[in-house]
């Protein structure tokens, strides 16, 4: 990427971001975060990822789809702010980052066995010192 994509998408993104947290935010019904722009060499398209906060994996879906229905709306709104900063204001894309619901899981299957392995009783021949060296399977 070039400096003028990076600046363009960065700025896409600030703007976007703003867009959709002060103007779009009830026509959602949901929190939506802008996690990240990519823009083509051409700054024809912008691919804008965003990360949907809500309480199971339907309601992200819907307020996805939501958004998704609104991208006209929010280019039209876009080109408005940027009119000056770019010759063609770029289509927009949006996709769902799945990546903050996919540290939860992780973290919760990390607790799991953390907790699985201090429920497990000592294996025999080990007084319980924990200065000692690391044996075969013990991270």
């Amino acid at each position: 990427m070039s400096i003028r994509t990076d600046r363009v998408g960065r700025m896409i993104q600030r703007e976007v971001a703003d867009l959709l947290q002060q103007d779009f935010g009830e026509a959602t019904h949901s929190l939506v975060t802008v996690t990240g722009v990519r823009m083509t060499d051409d700054l024809g398209i912008a691919y804008v990822d965003v990360s949907v906060m809500g309480g199971t994996p339907q309601e992200r879906q819907a307020g996805f789809e939501r958004l998704e229905g609104q991208t006209t709306e929010v280019r039209h709104a876009l080109a408005q702010r940027i009119r000056h900063d770019v010759r063609r204001v770029p289509e927009v894309k949006f996709f769902l980052d799945q990546g903050p619901q996919q540290v939860a899981r992780m973290d919760e299957l990390f607790a799991q066995i953390a907790a699985e392995r201090d429920d497990r009783p000592a294996p025999e021949g080990e007084d319980g010192d924990e200065g000692g060296a690391v044996g075969r399977g013990d991270y």
